[in-house]
């Protein structure tokens, strides 16, 4: 699967691309933004974008209107296929949000149904009791998403909405020429609905990928060979920044450890989870972490450890936003234009080191020297070996394990800018303050 070689990079585009908040019914071609991007992603090294909600919504894009059409805010079926064309033009690949638990209020099939009542060919399509009534006095009752009543929750369990959004997914595919989905709370969605659009997207594109949004529980019930690829990591996203802010690298050990680690127990090895410091729904690395300088050092471990590295965009430069009540749109700004600074640079070197090593996208991985400060670990395949090592302290640090032996090449360009060609370590590995190695051995 082409996913688990590649980085993806994040867009919330009605945040992205400056778009009002409540849809205004005005038609603007704000999406042409993210094609002007492609240049500034392909050199970036991106493989993928990650696109939330852009099809027609009443408010934050996962709130459907209209799963055939671009939020009018954004602009045209037209216009998104330019965008797609200068994208996959610049070899990136586009993986789109599937919202398919719940929509809007103002879905059509929902808009029948509030007219027609129990007369509506559509009242099966959705969970409702006309002996009741909503909060928004329609006259009847009907279930929301988690409480949540301007989403509408979709029965999926009804052929007629499974048939109806499958075709809506065939037309993406076919006109847009999209490469996969990402399910939003994959959690909540029926395992067979799951299954139905693994084989149906398998059987239009063998290389189509479908990622999950799970918060948590098992992966393993949807990250398999009949429903997902992949889905989000959010046990080791929680475990990066808590492991810098409490100066304790066990953490992240343990976690990367009980999911991909060496031992009988270990319950993800061999998949390909979705990796990340942030998103849109969480604060930004740079305004979660206490300390500035480990900013870089947790892009180092991101892409170091096992999974599918996606990066939000902004983030890649530094930008802070702090998740709020009822204000999301502090953490999905709109931006000119990109950014670049340093932390950006390393990230192209971390991408393309990444990219380029089976190791780092499908070897194993194994603690080898873990303390509060320090964390060396081993990512391994038949054809490579390579050791990770940060150093969260601000002074250097001499690790020791007979696991430290052999001749290696520094990967990363901060290794190699300074330093020699090869190290020798003979059981010993110096750690400079605020640093991460990667390691390949000769």
């Amino acid at each position: 699967m082409w996913a688990y070689n590649e980085t993806f990079y994040q867009i919330y585009p009605i945040g992205f691309c400056g778009a009002p908040t409540q849809n205004d019914g005005v038609t603007e071609h704000r999406i042409l933004k993210i094609g002007e991007w492609a240049g500034y992603l392909q050199e970036l090294g991106v493989g993928s974008i990650l696109l939330n909600p852009v099809f027609e919504s009443d408010n934050h894009g996962y709130d459907t209107r209209d799963f055939r059409k671009i939020d009018c805010r954004l602009g045209t079926n037209d216009d998104f296929r330019t965008v797609c064309r200068q994208l996959h033009d610049h070899d990136v690949k586009i993986v789109l949000d599937g919202v398919f638990n719940h929509v809007g209020r103002g879905f059509w099939a929902f808009r029948d149904v509030q007219e027609k009542k129990w007369d509506s060919p559509y009242k099966d399509w959705f969970h409702i009791n006309f002996d009741g009534n909503s909060s928004y006095n329609d006259g009847f009752w009907y279930e929301g998403w988690e409480g949540h009543f301007e989403l509408v929750k979709l029965n999926l369990q009804n052929p007629a909405v499974v048939d109806h959004l499958l075709s809506c997914v065939r037309m993406w595919m076919e006109e847009f020429g999209i490469d996969g989905l990402r399910l939003d709370v994959a959690y909540c969605l029926d395992h067979n609905f799951m299954r139905r659009l693994r084989s149906f997207c398998q059987e239009l594109n063998p290389d189509f990928v479908l990622i999950g949004e799970v918060l948590f529980g098992d992966y393993n019930l949807i990250v398999n060979d009949e429903m997902l690829h992949s889905c989000t990591n959010y046990e080791c996203y929680k475990g990066i920044y808590s492991s810098f802010n409490s100066m304790n690298m066990f953490e992240i050990a343990h976690s990367l450890n009980r999911q991909y680690g060496p031992e009988q127990w270990c319950i993800y090895r061999g998949k390909h989870l979705m990796s990340f410091v942030d998103n849109h729904d969480v604060t930004r690395l740079a305004s979660i972490l206490t300390n500035k300088e480990h900013i870089p050092l947790a892009y180092g471990l991101l892409f170091g450890m096992p999974g599918i590295p996606c990066i939000y965009y902004g983030s890649e430069w530094g930008e802070e936003g702090q998740k709020a009540p009822d204000n999301d749109y502090a953490l999905r700004p709109c931006f000119i234009e990109p950014k670049p600074n340093e932390l950006t640079e390393f990230i192209r070197d971390l991408i393309s080191v990444r990219r380029e090593s089976d190791a780092l996208c499908n070897g194993s991985y194994r603690n080898i020297v873990i303390t509060n400060h320090q964390l060396v670990f081993e990512r391994k395949t038949d054809k490579e070996r390579i050791l990770v090592a940060v150093n969260a302290g601000d002074s250097a640090f001499t690790a020791g394990s007979h696991e430290l032996q052999g001749s290696f090449i520094p990967l990363l360009s901060s290794d190699t800018s300074d330093g020699p060609d090869t190290v020798e370590l003979q059981g010993t590995l110096i750690m400079p303050p605020y640093s991460v190695q990667y390691l390949k051995m000769i």
